[in-house]
């Protein structure tokens, strides 16, 4: 993946200093005996992989929803995209793979139904009761929803993979007016310390930026087989530009997919190769001889340079006018949203429409208190797949489907 082949040559010969250690682990919030064959982040990573979340993510989307093809990306294409980024920078690094693997394969477990036009509508339906964001979800499901084991709800997965997703932007400032930390991640905290104020370790840095590359030149390649823009627009945008006209140049009459697919593949290689020549300048800079000095350094050591941050608000902005905006998408949009506010409004009205299970859940609670049971509806619509929150809503809304 990496054009440069002069960094994978440079590349650390061993885990470095500043880098996450499995035998230095903080542990997990239940001890249990680990693996005699596996580290504890390579068991993290397994128990994500196995999740019941993980696999649904192949029929959540990104920003088309599912019946509208079957080569664009969904969450778990994305997600295994972003994972392989990620280890190819962290083994360059000589940070842990397997870390940054974890953080990468887990980022997007709690993201709903319709990409972010969903998580939009469950966001407005679920204000009065602390709104929703999918980074919040994404903790409820590695710490409560999915329930595999017999000793614990969740995964029980290590300190160092739980902070990693949940601070994999950034750190999450102390609560201000106006600003409160999500309810699962508030109420966590108070049962582990995430450290929330700090950076967190450089693996997770790491599957963040990995994340932004991935979906941006993605989008792109999606945006173009879907028809809302042209590749003859994208080369227009600088550093796309000179990429497609020095393809042209080595081959001249390439045919339209091979191009688009040489033009993002090399749009990935210079993303990586200026983040790891960035992140070595920060290094440098900052000589941080621990995981724990990078969480307290002023600001994050994995980053762009400041040119490669321009190009990349270029793109974005030519994303969100072109394709994230695009009528077609819009229109899409609007009627997921609907999907979305309607069950949720039907579930709050009605509980004893959900599934058996979910209503034991609810009874669980109390079943009276609206806050609570308006997190499990929550809870029903976030877990649902772009297909089956399609088949809910006709079973639920159309006379003539069987329910």
């Amino acid at each position: 993946m990496i054009a440069d082949q002069s960094l994978l040559r440079n590349a650390e010969p061993g885990p470095a200093a500043y880098a996450c250690r499995p035998e230095l682990t903080r542990g997990r919030l239940k001890p249990e005996p680990e693996s005699p064959t596996r580290s504890v982040f390579q068991r993290d990573r397994d128990r994500i992989i196995h999740s019941g979340a993980f696999r649904k993510l192949k029929y959540k989307t990104q920003v088309f929803v599912y019946h509208e093809g079957d080569y664009y990306r969904t969450r778990l294409t994305h997600s295994l995209e972003v994972a392989q980024i990620a280890r190819s920078v962290s083994r360059t690094l000589g940070l842990n793979e397997d870390l940054a693997e974890a953080v990468a394969l887990a980022h997007d477990l709690g993201h709903t139904c319709f990409g972010h036009a969903g998580e939009e509508a469950l966001n407005e339906a679920m204000k009065p009761y602390g709104g929703f964001s999918h980074n919040d979800q994404t903790l409820r499901i590695l710490t409560r929803l999915e329930r595999r084991y017999a000793e614990f709800d969740g995964l029980n997965l290590t300190w160092e993979t739980l902070e990693g997703v949940v601070k994999h932007n950034g750190p999450l400032l102390p609560e201000l007016p106006g600003h409160t930390l999500p309810t699962t991640i508030r109420e966590f905290q108070q049962e582990l310390d995430l450290e929330l104020g700090t950076n967190p370790g450089m693996e997770a840095q790491v599957a963040a930026l990995a994340d932004d590359i991935a979906y941006n030149n993605h989008d792109i390649d999606d945006g173009v087989r879907a028809g809302l823009f042209t590749l003859e627009e994208i080369a227009e945008l600088p550093l796309l530009g000179g990429i497609i006209r020095g393809l042209h140049d080595r081959y001249p009459g390439l045919d339209r997919t091979r191009l688009v697919h040489e033009t993002i593949r090399r749009m990935i290689d210079h993303m990586v190769t200026d983040l790891i020549a960035e992140t070595r300048r920060r290094i440098a800079e900052v000589r941080p001889c621990s995981a724990a000095e990078v969480r307290s350094a002023p600001r994050a050591m994995v980053a762009f340079s400041d040119g490669m941050r321009e190009h990349d608000r270029v793109l974005r902005g030519f994303l969100k006018q072109r394709m994230y905006r695009h009528y077609k998408v819009n229109r899409v949009t609007s009627k997921t949203r609907r999907v979305v506010s309607e069950l949720f409004s039907l579930f709050m009205a009605e509980p004893e429409c959900l599934p058996t299970e979910w209503q034991a859940d609810l009874a669980a609670l109390g079943g009276n208190d609206e806050r609570s049971r308006a997190r499990l509806v929550a809870d029903y619509i976030a877990g649902m797949t772009d297909r089956f929150a399609l088949a809910e809503y006709e079973r639920m809304f159309d006379m003539e489907s069987k329910t």
